[in-house]
C-alpha cells in the first residue's frame, strides 16, 4: 500500500476526508429505513442483521483477497476490527436496548465521540482542538433531541453498562481505523474493511444460527410508506450501500481527519436516518428533532472547521510521524470513522447504523443480543452498532 504524501496541511486533503466521512455518516444512517420493512415481513432483527454484514462480506471477498497479504501482516488488528467495530457495537448494543428505552441507549452509544476525544487526550497524550471538544458536546446535546431521550428515561445498570460497552466499541473503530495505517506494516484501509466484516459475519453466524432462519420474506413483496416493492431491493441497499460504502469510505477517509472530528461528524448518522424514515416511512418528525438535527449540523461543522493546537516547543522535534487532532501527517496517517456504525436495530425492529460500529453503528450489528419489538415506537433510530 503506498501511503499519501500531503501535506500536513494540504486543504483538499482536509476536504476530501471530510467527504468521505460524509458519505459514510450518510450511507449508515440508512439502514435502518431499509432493515425496518424486512423486519416487518417477517425477518428477525438479529437475521437482518446477520444478511447486512455476511452480504456485505461475501460483496467485499475479492478485495480481501487481493489483500490477502493482510492477514500475516496486521492479524491483530483485523480481528480487533472485526470484534469490535463490527460486533462489538451490535452485542453491546442489542443487549442495551433489551433492557433500556432506545432513545437512551443511542444517546449513551453516541457518547463514542466525547469518549473518544477523552482517549486520544489521555491515553494517547495527543493535543485536542477546541473546537474539536466543543463540536462533540453540542452534537450530543443534539443527539438528545434526535432520539427524544426524555420520553423514555429510565434506569437499569445493566442496560446502561451496555450501552456504554457500544460506546467503547464505536471507539475502537476510530482508533483501530487510524492504526490501521501506522506502524512498520500498515494494512490498507480497504483490506480492513473487508476482513473486518468477514471477522464481524463468522461471529454473528455463531451468535445467529441463520440455518433455523425463514428467509422466504426475501422472495416476496415489502410495503414501504404504503408502497409494494420487491425485499430484495432494501436488502441490497442495506448491504451494498449502508454497510460496504459506508465502512469503505468511513475507513479510508482515516487518512484524512482525526478521529475526534471524524466521531463528531459519524454523529449525522442519527439525523439522516431520522430524516429518511419520515421521508420513506412516513414516520413523525416533531420540532425537537428538527431542532436536534440543526445542533448536531452545528457541531460537526464546529469541530471540522476546527484546527489543531500548536505544538510545546519541547514536543516540536518529536512530532515527525504523529499526528494531531485534526490534522494529516506526512504520511497520510490518521483516523476518521463510520462506521462506521457499524448499525444496531431498534426496539421496534428498524436497523441502526453504526459504527459506528461501528458500529458500527452498528454496525449497526453485533453478540447482537435480540430485542423484542415494542421497547421504543421510533423505529429509525440509527447506531454504529453494525
Amino acid at each position: 500500500m503506498h501511503r499519501s504524501t500531503a501535506s500536513p496541511t494540504r486543504p483538499s486533503g482536509r476536504t476530501l476526508g471530510l467527504g468521505l466521512a460524509l458519505v459514510s455518516a450518510f450511507a449508515f444512517g440508512g439502514s435502518g429505513t431499509a432493515a425496518k420493512p424486512l423486519i416487518e415481513a417477517g425477518l428477525s432483527p438479529l437475521h437482518v442483521v446477520w444478511l447486512r454484514v455476511t452480504g456485505a462480506a461475501v460483496a467485499l471477498l475479492p478485495i480481501a483477497y487481493r489483500h490477502r497479504d493482510a492477514v500475516l501482516r496486521r492479524p491483530g488488528l483485523l480481528i480487533g476490527f472485526g470484534l469490535l467495530a463490527v460486533a462489538g457495537v451490535q452485542a453491546c448494543y442489542f443487549a442495551a436496548i433489551s433492557r433500556i428505552p432506545v432513545g437512551v441507549a443511542l444517546l449513551i452509544e453516541y457518547l463514542g465521540p466525547p469518549l473518544l476525544i477523552g482517549y486520544v487526550k489521555f491515553v494517547q497524550r495527543k493535543p485536542i482542538s477546541r473546537g474539536a471538544a466543543i463540536g462533540a458536546g453540542v452534537a450530543v446535546a443534539g443527539l438528545a433531541c434526535v432520539v427524544e431521550v426524555w420520553n423514555g428515561l429510565s434506569f437499569d445498570a445493566l442496560g446502561v453498562l451496555f450501552a456504554l460497552g457500544a460506546a467503547c466499541c464505536q471507539v475502537g473503530y476510530f482508533v483501530l481505523a487510524d492504526a490501521g495505517r501506522r506502524g512498520e506494516r500498515p494494512v490498507d484501509p480497504l483490506a480492513v474493511s473487508a476482513y473486518g466484516l468477514l471477522i464481524g459475519a463468522v461471529l454473528l453466524t455463531v451468535l445467529t444460527r441463520p440455518w433455523q432462519a425463514d428467509w422466504n420474506p426475501l422472495g416476496g413483496s415489502v410495503v414501504m410508506n404504503g408502497h409494494s416493492l420487491p425485499a430484495l431491493i432494501p436488502a441490497a441497499w442495506m448491504v451494498l450501500v449502508a454497510t460496504v460504502l459506508a465502512y469503505l469510505t468511513g475507513v479510508i477517509s482515516v487518512g484524512y481527519l482525526s478521529p475526534p472530528i471524524a466521531g463528531v461528524v459519524a454523529n449525522l448518522e442519527a439525523v439522516v436516518a431520522t430524516v429518511l424514515a419520515w421521508v420513506l416511512l412516513g414516520e413523525h418528525l416533531g420540532l425537537p428533532q428538527v431542532a436536534g438535527g440543526l445542533l448536531v449540523l452545528a457541531g460537526a461543522f464546529v469541530a471540522q472547521t476546527s484546527r489543531p493546537p500548536a505544538a510545546k516547543p519541547a514536543e516540536a522535534g518529536a512530532a515527525a510521524g504523529t499526528v494531531d487532532a485534526g490534522t494529516v501527517t506526512a504520511g497520510g496517517t490518521v483516523a476518521a470513522g463510520a462506521g462506521a456504525s457499524p448499525m444496531g436495530v431498534t426496539a421496534s425492529g428498524a436497523i441502526a447504523s453504526g459504527a459506528s460500529t461501528a458500529g458500527a453503528g452498528a454496525a449497526g450489528a453485533g453478540a447482537a443480543g435480540a430485542t423484542a419489538s415494542g421497547v421504543s415506537g421510533r423505529s429509525s433510530r440509527t447506531s454504529r452498532g453494525d
